[in-house]
């Protein structure tokens, strides 16, 4: 039997994997994190209303994929709630993320890049040595290397990237728009997708680090939820089937 975390699980593309995970045969438990106690409550309820036999394998897990020592406390309660040995997760999947327009690139990176690896770094000595590493992307990521320079796009194609070749981009596009000079670091107003780029480059180095694990990043395509505002022409989240 497996146990599953999906971070930023209250609502959209999270809550419709916590979903699918529990339907499947072999998932014993999906431990849903979020941030918001109400809002974890909110999808638990929710989720039990149409399928009210899953109460015994859903459990909520509070964790903010932007702090430390939240992230840290998350993997402390999973540890001591199913032990260490044997490791307790079998998946991890790295969904929480933000890029509503007002967030700054650092506030947006902090969740959306530092984030998965918070989590990875934290949960991966619970984690099945033959388990799966889910990272939720973005197309906005290709599309946004697409337009890059071929400089820019060599660091994140790079097939033996590294985490601290893509802290190295990050500081220096950090430090251009602490500047105001967003044109030098290719950012436009595309901070999402610079985010799920850097996400992107991260995943291919983790792969590496973990061959004996899946490890993969991917894009639930255009999706109706908070993050795109709700515009026209986003599947229902329900329908993924994840």
């Amino acid at each position: 039997m497996k146990r599953v975390l999906i971070t930023g699980a209250n609502k959209g593309i999270g809550r419709a994997t916590v979903a699918a995970a529990l339907a499947a045969r072999d998932a014993a438990v999906a431990l849903p994190g979020s941030r918001s106690e109400a809002r974890r409550e909110e999808a638990r309820q929710a989720i039990l209303r149409d399928h009210p036999d899953f109460a015994e394998r859903l459990e909520v897990l509070p964790i903010d994929v932007s702090d430390d020592a939240s992230v840290a406390a998350a993997a402390a309660r999973v540890a001591e709630r199913f032990g260490r040995e044997p490791v307790p997760l079998y998946g991890l999947v790295n969904n929480a993320g933000i890029g509503l327009s007002g967030e700054s690139l650092a506030r947006i990176l902090a969740v959306n890049t530092h984030g998965p690896k918070r989590v990875v770094d934290a949960f991966e000595s619970l984690l099945d040595p033959r388990g799966r590493i889910v990272n939720v992307s973005s197309a906005s990521g290709p599309m946004y290397v697409a337009k890059c320079s071929p400089a820019r796009q060599r660091a994140f194609t790079l097939p033996d990237v590294t985490w601290e070749d893509v802290e190295a981009v990050m500081a220096e596009a950090l430090a251009l728009a602490a500047g105001g000079d967003l044109a030098t670091a290719g950012l436009g107003n595309n901070f999402y997708g610079f985010s799920k780029a850097c996400l992107n480059a991260y995943t291919i180095a983790l792969a590496r680090r973990f061959p004996e694990r899946t490890v993969n990043a991917c894009t639930p395509g255009y999706i109706a939820t908070d993050l795109t505002l709700g515009r026209a022409g986003g599947a229902d989240p329900a329908s993924l089937g994840m």
